[in-house]
């Protein structure tokens, strides 16, 4: 579809494509968290008997309690999805944001009377903890307490964590807030008008060079007015965690993200050292694409780059149905979840001022069903965005079944369903499109979204280990600081194939991980890997492994991350996994080249 044909329909921009929340506070609105409140207070009440005798519980008496303790997390989970969903379509808008800081402060002060339980749990010994949790009455949470055991030695005594609990949420809670207000708020000057940053930065797919280039330098403008506020943020929040780390015994700032992850140090630093060992993939990409665009060399806002000479529009309904196609392709289950999304309004997808940037998934709770938000602004990418999303949405569905203790996995398998949705949706795109130069122009989107996944992704990872070190070394840091780590760190992976201009020392500054999921983005590497790995099954095993894979969906987080790959015969504890899907991305890049060839590109 070309924008000649639908310039400016409802369609086009999915304007009219937005969620219904409602449902999960019963059609009562604000009343409905407040009630949601009270159930969760009164239920708090019922756990708080259990004070000082959760050692001497046996099997059938602590799950009860689990299952209490389960009741309340639905119930926050019910009324905290609501108040964060609908602030994150309309930050600027203030009685959202005070709903969602009320009922954080509430919910906050609820969590705090229930922390004894997982400090009694943790003093438990470890011959009494594990054959209680070999009871079946307690199959429903049995990983999540077993799990919850590791944190053992970086716990500390009640009081102090009620006061680390409540100071959290005028902490680093506040600080993560001002700054998604603080981007959600950032307009680029364009020639042909005002625009989101969201917007503003989706410029740098355009196939013309001057565009791209007059985009940047209106993001960068964009950026400079609130960067010394938003660096000061940074490294408040770095500060913050620095004294989190010292005080409950983390080795560096990256140990707890780990521990949380279900991952060692080590295994995390072995998945960076192969990706940094490999930088000749981007590298090697970005000269080839510098010369499909006819330039000598790339510049930084070059890299999203399309290399088609026209670049096409997708609407909404046509975007959904090629979707829809992907996953039925794959598993007619599935199929008919993802239509279920998209008429149940269960997806938020126009741009609005004060939205949130980016796209993401929440699962709410399984008592509720997951929503999707993203950024429609019609391009190929936004077609792979909702694909990608409604992968996490699918896993989040599908693992519904294990409860509110098991539905969510760690971070490092979070991305598995994502990038395996996408993956197929890209396949079908590709199967459909035999014109050269089309192709072409598919493999490298697809190999673009690969480095930016890994790559790209593990380069920030090196970013953040570099100013949260240095932060913990010479205090504050300025903005220079951050503009020459980020400098650095991406020079180190784009090398001499991309120009760094000047105004892209900045861009650190509006990405939201680094603030409100500090660690986090090495996840996707790992991910997008394992990923690779389970689709490669796909293809060499066709129908075969689709069960495999949805037992997989379905076991969310109930086993620990080498179970789970079991499941799909992905062996997450053999060292030479990250390069197998390494090898991979080199294939991809392997066929863009020849695809290149075949169109007489090159």
């Amino acid at each position: 579809m070309t924008s000649t044909e639908m310039p400016s329909s409802a369609d086009l921009l999915a304007s009219e494509v937005a969620w219904d929340l409602e449902p999960l506070v019963d059609g009562a609105g604000r009343a409905g968290v407040d009630a949601l409140l009270e159930q969760a207070t009164a239920i708090v009440e019922r756990i708080e008997q259990f004070r000082g005798r959760i050692g001497e519980l046996d099997a059938s008496a602590l799950a009860e309690v689990m299952h209490l303790l389960g009741d309340m997390n639905d119930r926050l989970g019910r009324a905290g999805s609501y108040v964060s969903l609908q602030f994150s379509v309309d930050t600027a808008d203030p009685e959202r944001g005070a709903a969602m800081q009320r009922f954080q402060e509430q919910a906050t002060a609820l969590g705090t009377r229930v922390i004894f339980l997982e400090l009694e749990w943790a003093e438990v010994d470890d011959a009494r903890a594990m054959r209680l949790v070999r009871e079946p009455v307690l199959a429903f949470c049995r990983h999540y307490l077993e799990s919850a055991r590791r944190y053992r030695p970086h716990l500390l005594t009640e009081p102090e964590e009620r006061i680390l609990a409540e100071k959290d949420i005028t902490g680093s809670s506040a600080w993560s807030r001002l700054f998604d207000e603080l981007t959600s708020a950032i307009l680029v000057e364009l020639p042909t008008g005002t625009v989101s940053l969201e917007q503003g930065l989706s410029r740098l797919g355009s196939p013309e060079r001057e565009e791209r280039r007059i985009a940047a330098e209106a993001v960068t403008a964009a950026l400079e007015p609130g960067l010394r506020t938003r660096a000061f943020v940074f490294n408040t929040l770095m500060a913050d965690r620095t004294t989190d780390d010292r005080l409950r015994n983390y080795d560096s700032w990256v140990a707890s993200r780990n521990l949380a992850n279900q991952a060692s140090d080590e295994s995390v630093e072995a998945l960076v050292d192969a990706v940094v060992a490999r930088y000749d993939i981007p590298q090697r990409w970005y000269r080839l694409k510098a010369d499909l665009l006819g330039v000598d060399r790339l510049a930084d806002y070059d890299r999203n780059a399309s290399i088609a000479s026209v670049e096409e529009e997708f609407s909404w309904s046509e975007a959904t149905r090629i979707v829809l196609d992907s996953y039925g392709s794959f598993s007619e289950e599935l199929a008919g979840v993802v239509q279920r999304f998209i008429d149940d309004r269960w997806i938020d997808a126009p741009v609005r001022p004060g939205k949130r940037p980016g796209a993401f998934c929440a699962y709410t709770v399984p008592s509720a069903h997951p929503f999707l938000l993203l950024n429609w602004t019609s391009r190929r990418r936004d077609v792979l965005t909702l694909a990608h999303e409604l992968g996490h949405g699918l896993h989040a569905y599908l693992a519904r079944e294990q409860g509110i203790f098991h539905q969510s996995t760690p971070l490092t398998l979070a991305e598995t369903a994502s990038v395996f949705g996408e993956t197929v949706t890209f396949g079908r795109l590709l199967a459909d499109t035999t014109d050269p130069a089309a192709r072409l122009a598919l493999l490298a989107e697809s190999l673009e979204g690969q480095i930016a996944t890994v790559f790209r992704q593990v380069a920030m990872n090196r970013f953040e280990d570099a100013v949260h070190t240095r932060r913990r070394t010479i205090g504050e840091l300025s903005i220079d600081d951050f503009g020459d780590a980020w400098e650095s760190t991406q020079r180190t992976m784009l090398g001499e194939a991309v120009e760094i201009t000047p105004g892209y020392r900045s861009w650190w500054s509006y990405i939201p991980h680094f603030i409100g999921s500090p660690g986090y983005v090495y996840a996707y590497a790992y991910g997008q890997l394992l990923a690779l790995a389970v689709y490669a099954t796909y293809e060499e095993r066709g129908d075969s492994f689709v069960p495999a894979y949805l037992d997989l969906l379905r076991a969310g987080g109930s086993r620990s991350p080498e179970d789970l790959g079991r499941l799909v015969d992905v062996d997450l504890a053999d060292p030479g996994f990250w390069d197998g899907g390494l090898a991979i991305i080199d294939r991809q890049l392997a066929a863009a080249e020849q695809a290149a060839r075949d169109a007489g590109r090159r």
